[in-house]
Parts: C-alpha cells; sequence; structure tokens
C-alpha cells in the first residue's frame, strides 16, 4: 500500500505537470504533494495500533489531500491507499463513513476531468472502495481467526505441560512410595523383628541376641546406604560396582526364620538398568509379604532367562491366601501386590499369582527383552 500510494502521488505529480505547464497552482499543489508524501511518511512511526495520534495524523493526510484533489483532480486515486490506512486505524462503522467521504472525491474529481458523462466514471470508484473494503474486512476476520486459534494452541500448550507435570509429579510419588515400600520399610521392619527376638533371648542366649543385634545392625547399614540411593537417585545399592541381578538376588533374605535359596536358569542376558532395578523391588517386596504374612519357613527365588523374556519367581510354603484384589494402602498396611503390579506394568510384563490356603504362594513376573542384534 506505501508503495502504491507514493506510485499514485508521483504519477499524479507528473500528469498535472505536464498537463498544466505554468499554471498559477502549480507551486500550490507541488507543496502540498510534497507535504501530502512527508505526513504519510510519518505514519509507519506512530505504529499500526490505533491511537488517538494516529488518528490525527489521518486527519490530516485526508484535509490535506482533499485541498489537492480541489486544487488538481488528477490526484484523485490517491484515495485507494488511503481507504486501507482509513480501515486499519479507525473503528469499522467511521472507517467506512471515512472511505465513502473520500469516493465521493474520487467520483466528483473524475466527472471534473471528464469532458463528457461517462458512466464508468460514476460506477467504477465506488466499486473499487467496495472492493478494497471487502479485502480488507476479510483479511481481518482471517487474521482475527488466526489469533484466536494460536491463542487457543498456546492455552492447549499449556494446560498439556500443566497435565504432564502433575502426571510427572504423581509418577514420582508413586516410583518414591514403592521404593521406600520395598527397602526402607523393609528393613525397619526387620531390624525391628531382629531387635524383638535379641530383647527376648537377651538374658537366655547371649551369643543370639547378639547375632541379632549384629544383624539389624547390617540391615540398618544397607536401609542408611538406600536412603543415600533415594536422595540422589541412583541404582540400587545392590547393584552398583558391577554387581549383576542374580548376585543382588542371591543375597537376599527374609528374616532370620526364613530361609531364602536363589535358582538361575538359562544363560544370563544384559538386562537393562530399570528392568533390573525393577525385579530386584519385586523380589524385595514380595520377600517382605511372606514374612509379613504368610508364616512360611522357606522362600525360593527363580530368575529364568528365556531368550525374549526373563521371569523372575518367588514361591513360598507359607499360608497362603485366596483374595487377590489390589487394596489401597493404609498406615498398617504396605503397597505390597499393588506396588508389584505397578512395576510389572511399567515395563510392559506380566504379573501372575497361584495360591492356596495352606499350600503356599508362587508369583511370576515376566518381563520381555528387547530383541539384539
Amino acid at each position: 500500500m506505501h508503495a502504491a500510494f507514493f506510485l499514485l502521488l508521483g504519477a499524479s505529480m507528473a500528469r498535472f505537470l505536464l498537463r498544466h505547464p505554468g499554471d498559477p497552482r502549480t507551486p500550490w499543489v507541488v507543496s502540498l504533494g510534497v507535504a501530502l508524501a512527508l505526513l504519510y511518511v510519518l505514519g509507519p512511526a506512530l505504529g499500526a495500533t490505533p491511537t488517538l495520534r494516529r488518528r490525527l495524523w489521518l486527519g490530516l493526510v485526508v484535509s490535506t489531500w482533499v485541498v489537492l484533489v480541489v486544487l488538481a483532480p488528477s490526484f484523485a486515486w490517491c484515495a485507494v491507499p488511503l481507504f486501507f490506512t482509513a480501515l486499519r486505524t479507525l473503528p469499522p462503522r467511521a472507517a467506512i463513513v471515512l472511505v465513502a467521504l473520500l469516493t465521493v472525491f474520487v467520483v466528483a474529481a473524475q466527472l471534473k476531468l471528464s469532458t463528457a458523462f461517462d458512466p464508468n466514471l460514476l460506477l467504477a470508484p465506488p466499486a473499487v472502495a467496495a472492493l478494497a473494503t471487502a479485502v480488507f474486512v476479510h483479511m481481518e476476520r482471517q487474521a482475527a481467526a488466526q489469533r484466536a486459534l494460536i491463542d487457543d494452541l498456546i492455552r492447549t500448550r499449556r494446560e498439556l505441560a500443566a497435565t504432564e507435570r502433575r502426571e510427572g509429579t504423581l509418577a514420582e510419588r508413586q516410583r518414591l512410595s514403592m521404593e521406600i515400600h520395598d527397602t526402607l520399610a523393609q528393613h525397619l521392619s526387620s531390624q525391628q523383628m531382629l531387635l524383638q527376638a535379641a530383647d527376648r533371648t537377651w538374658d537366655s542366649d547371649p551369643a543370639t541376641a547378639r547375632a541379632h543385634v549384629r544383624t539389624a545392625t547390617g540391615i540398618a547399614a544397607r536401609g542408611l546406604a538406600e536412603a543415600r540411593r533415594l536422595v540422589h537417585d541412583l541404582a540400587p545399592p545392590e547393584l552398583e560396582n558391577g554387581a549383576g541381578l542374580a548376585e543382588a538376588l542371591r543375597a537376599l533374605d527374609a528374616g532370620p526364620d526364613i530361609e531364602v535359596r536363589f535358582h538361575l536358569e538359562g544363560t544370563p542376558a544384559a538386562l537393562p538398568d530399570r528392568a533390573e532395578s525393577a525385579l530386584l523391588r519385586i523380589a524385595q517386596g514380595a520377600l517382605a509379604n511372606i514374612r509379613e504374612h504368610s508364616g512360611a519357613r522357606t522362600a525360593a527365588l527363580t530368575l529364568s532367562f528365556l531368550g525374549d523374556q526373563v521371569v523372575l519367581d518367588i514361591a513360598d510354603d507359607g499360608d497362603g491366601f485366596t483374595e487377590f484384589a489390589d487394596a489401597p494402602a493404609t498406615p498398617d498396611r504396605g503397597h505390597g501386590l499393588p506396588a508389584i503390579r505397578a512395576r510389572v506394568r511399567q515395563l510392559g510384563g506380566t504379573l501372575t499369582i497361584e495360591s492356596t490356603p495352606g499350600e503356599g504362594t508362587v508369583l511370576s513376573a515376566s518381563i520381555p527383552l528387547e530383541p539384539t542384534g
């Protein structure tokens, strides 16, 4: 529009000077033409936002143009770029009124220049004005729709980010609760049982009592290491220093009254750190349940590598049970099976439980392995 305005202004000035050489109006026309060009140049400096200063500027431009058209009707077509300037600067109704007034001046100027009546001179300016107004209104509606769409996308992105943060927070809370249940809570429970056993045998069997205390001390040390790991979000201490999952499972125990045996089947394969940590936590959680609820005397851990999956079986000879519902955790009841199910589900595996009252329980966690090579 700016380029079109100056092109029309220059063409109109050239036409006037060629058609009216030595005309006494020439100094006024040249002066007003230069003034109109300078005023128009100031427009972009005022910004595109409709403000009082910009409206005053538009009034000066239009007034100068009107005077110029009165003196030299050939400047009438400079009104076309002014249509868009008015539509951008004024409210819709005021802009349409101004466009109509500018159109009237253009029609009057064209009729003044014509030597005979021509219907095109009467109809062409309104058609051009209507076309310019329609194009501008359509562009404004499209721009408004795009702005609304962008605002909606930004709002949706913010809501999605907030939802992801909330889900991440909840997932992290669940992970930490399972970590604490399977490690710190188990260690504290073992220490409590050992210290109670030591208290019962302190007078009658001091050697056994001291052994219980030493075992409780070792468990406390492992609990301290586990707490530090939770703080630093490191791998389980049982898996540190290159220790494999099989060695970590072999070292597990379920307390002084339960014998734990470990079996390894198949050719061990490298497992992702996440899978190793999860399987170790599953075993710890299952042994905690065995110790606290089963009344078992022995427990067997079997780690099987079956090519495309790894399976961890935990069996005991305890009392067994019949209800497998994932009851919610309470202050006197841990996460237990819900935590184990969640870990297996996070790894895309399956968990099966077989139990008969009086005949013990077998828990089997199967984790798929990604193909290698």
